[in-house]
């Protein structure tokens, strides 16, 4: 009986006897990493948290079309897909990042070096090309404080590069509710230049009614090497989305029908068009032991949206008072168009120290964004809904960071010491063109400075075992989203503060056997100033500072080999994120000891994988389980329920001389299990819940040609 899965993998393998196993890439137990020291450096002997999910996880049987795909396995994030791509992914970490009701914030997102976070903290994943996606880095805890206007973690993506020979690849995937999507690149190296072009379109009718998208991404990626020791890379980048926005439900209605959407998604006709452009330069040179590291970006991002705010609470009547709150509404659309750049610079040492080897960094980086903002009411009659109307907001917003930042690493024998410490400064500053009858001059400017050190210790205790602690300080500045609004009476706010948190972690990494490694580590994270929803109405939400939060938890990691061609990884994750102070919003008073919301106690992935090295076929089982989580302040309104899902894939990994053949089958929610994938934190509609797909399929089909 336990011959059985191989023999039939020989008798399918007969059906091609030409074609011989494509080249897989082994599991890793200790990947380089440069997140954190910002240098190379073996994950296991880094004093973090830290995760690489590698290229062949990216495109473990997927659509590599959200990043939630790759990161559902990595402990301490929580990465929940929507089913809205109009909003984004929902990422967190560590329960940072939890409460945005759109887009990213609280984690720093990079890519091939180039910010995907703007200076103010906020940014977006679906920016991620995941299709030539080499690996992607995720660094939780306190190493990641010198990354600068953040607390939960840092998730940075890099792209391979062009090699070798020139080859062409196309694939293409389908699935259930009508998705589908298509890529076709082309990589290699000429004249020494290496190169990579890819260019994809994503089609889905949407698992939810009204929430069907279409998006475009293209990548271009040059590399060169004027001598051995320098390296110049050129990389340019495209996006362009439109999509449907099916909003939140209300709990009876994702109980009574899933799959629907409130009626106000469809009398406005809610929706979201995204066109961004982006191009980055960097040049690397070593002197001797030493490396200077240089970078610039620039970019250019537009976006309009659609939202469901009712026409009544925009309306302005002759008869209407000069001290209404309608005429300070901004309207249901939002226009803004925003360019944004940055330069950034590092000189990277190495000494030798005290019989060990001794690492600096120092570096800057200079960032900054700029918005011509517009709103518009979002209808021109009682009957003319969901259209563009009457102009009711002008301005220009700018954000602009200068961080400095020094970092050291002393590694020992035995020991081995890291220390740095980062200075931020960030400037806002509004210039409102828009003044008219009981809508003032918003125009003003806030800066918020902050210097957060970090040290952390690693000990090795075997040549198999490490023990490690860390502490620093973080902190998080309000986003532009959060200070609309927030003022008096709706204006913008020039009052907020700054989260400011303190992390402690201590952790342990061993390699069990020779084909195992578990990774371990404890957190607690106390946050003062905590910035939560004070108001949420109008289709507008203003945010308050509350007093403190405390996170406590665990993170465990195991990845193993087995004997037969299988392998497992385990992700566990369990967060205890409360509110350690009273504070009081509109909606009353919230107690200490009250859960945040949006943030699960406990989350498992579990898998185990095959490969069968004479035919190239492959498979997995995948588990994943979530338990409850709660949707606002008070804990009660009724909670996203607990759920454990199943997910099944398989394929087929093939090559036929410079010919390669991939091809896969999944089937996700075998079990068609109804869920809570995702919640809106403390929607004043009540419309909390965002459902996720029952039981639902993808097949994929790749052709690689090499020259």
């Amino acid at each position: 009986m336990r011959h059985r899965p191989q023999r039939l993998v020989l008798v399918l393998a007969s059906i091609f006897p030409c074609l011989a196993l494509a080249e897989a890439e082994p599991l890793t137990l200790d990947s380089v990493v440069v997140t954190g020291s910002r240098i190379e450096h073996s994950s296991f002997d880094l004093p973090a948290a830290v995760d690489v999910v590698g290229a062949e996880r990216i495109g473990a049987d997927q659509a590599k079309v959200n990043a939630s795909e790759a990161l559902s396995s990595v402990p301490g994030i929580s990465v929940q897909n929507r089913q809205n791509y109009a909003q984004d992914l929902q990422i967190s970490s560590r329960g940072f990042g939890a409460r945005s009701a759109f887009g990213v914030r609280g984690i720093r997102l990079i890519s091939d070096g180039i910010p995907a976070s703007m200076p103010d903290g906020q940014g977006q994943a679906a920016t991620f090309n995941l299709d030539r996606a080499e690996r992607i880095e995720v660094m939780r805890g306190p190493m990641s404080s010198v990354y600068g206007n953040h607390a939960g973690g840092v998730i940075q993506m890099f792209t391979a590069d062009g090699k070798g020979r020139p080859s062409v690849e196309g694939g293409f995937t389908a699935g259930s509710y009508g998705s589908w999507k298509g890529d076709v690149s082309a990589q290699g190296e000429a004249g020494g230049v290496g190169y990579v072009i890819d260019a994809s379109r994503f089609i889905t009718d949407g698992y939810r009614e009204h929430s069907s998208a279409e998006r475009n991404q293209q990548m271009a990626k040059l590399t060169w090497r004027p001598d051995e020791d320098s390296r110049l890379m050129f990389i340019a980048n495209g996006f362009s989305q439109k999509a449907e926005d099916p909003l939140g439900l209300t709990w009876n209605k994702y109980q009574s029908d899933p799959r629907s959407v409130e009626s106000a998604a469809l009398l406005y006709n809610t929706r979201k068009t995204i066109d961004q452009t982006q191009g980055g330069l960097s040049y690397e040179r070593r002197f001797g032991t030493s490396t200077i590291q240089l970078a610039a970006y620039a970019g250019q991002r537009s976006v309009t949206q659609f939202q469901s705010i009712p026409r009544s609470l925009q309306l302005i009547l002759p008869s209407t008072p000069a001290n209404d709150p309608k005429r300070k509404h901004s309207g249901g659309v939002i226009d803004f168009d925003r360019d944004y750049s940055g330069l950034s610079g590092r000189w990277i040492g190495r000494y030798d120290l005290a019989g060990g080897k001794l690492t600096t960094t120092v570096g800057l980086e200079y960032e900054q964004s700029t918005d011509e903002r517009r709103g518009y009411e979002n209808y021109t009659s009682a009957t003319n809904l969901g259209v563009q109307g009457a102009l009711r907001r002008k301005e220009t917003d700018s954000v602009t960071s200068f961080d400095q930042y020094a970092q050291a690493e002393w590694q020992g024998e035995r020991w081995a010491f890291t220390g740095g410490v980062r200075h931020s400064r960030i400037d806002f500053k509004v210039d409102d063109h828009y003044v008219a009858t009981g809508n003032g001059d918003d125009s003003g400017n806030v800066s918020y400075e902050k210097t957060t050190p970090m040290l952390a210790a690693l000990y090795k205790l075997t040549p198999a075992v490490n023990l490690y602690a860390s502490a620093a300080r973080g902190f998080e500045t309000p986003t532009l989203n959060e200070l609309f609004y927030s003022g008096a009476n709706g204006s913008f706010s020039y009052s907020l503060k700054p989260a400011l948190s303190t992390h402690l972690e201590t952790g342990l990494k061993a390699y069990v056997g020779n084909d195992s490694r578990l990774d371990l580590a404890l957190f607690q994270v106390r946050t003062t100033d905590e910035l939560v929803v004070a108001a949420s109405s109008g289709g507008r939400t203003s945010y308050q500072n509350a007093g403190q939060t405390m996170r406590r938890g665990l993170e465990l990691a195991l990845d193993s080999r087995w004997a037969g061609n299988f392998s497992s990884r385990v992700a566990y994750t369990y967060l205890d994120a409360r509110y350690d102070e009273d504070f009081t919003s509109s909606s009353g008073t919230v107690p200490a000891g009250n859960r945040l919301p949006g943030v699960a106690a406990n989350t498992l992935f579990g898998e185990v994988a095959w490969k069968h090295p004479a035919s190239g076929f492959h498979t997995a089982v995948e588990g994943i389980m979530r338990s409850k989580m709660y949707v606002e302040d008070s804990n009660s309104q009724p909670a996203a329920p607990s759920y454990a899902i199943a997910n099944l894939r398989a394929g087929f990994d093939l090559r036929y001389g410079a010919l390669t053949l991939r091809s896969f089958a999944r089937i996700d929610n075998i079990f068609d299990r109804q869920y809570v994938g995702s919640v809106v934190v403390g929607d004043s509609n009540g419309r909390y819940y965002e459902s996720a797909p029952g039981r639902n399929w993808l097949l994929g089909l790749s052709a690689r040609y090499a020259f």
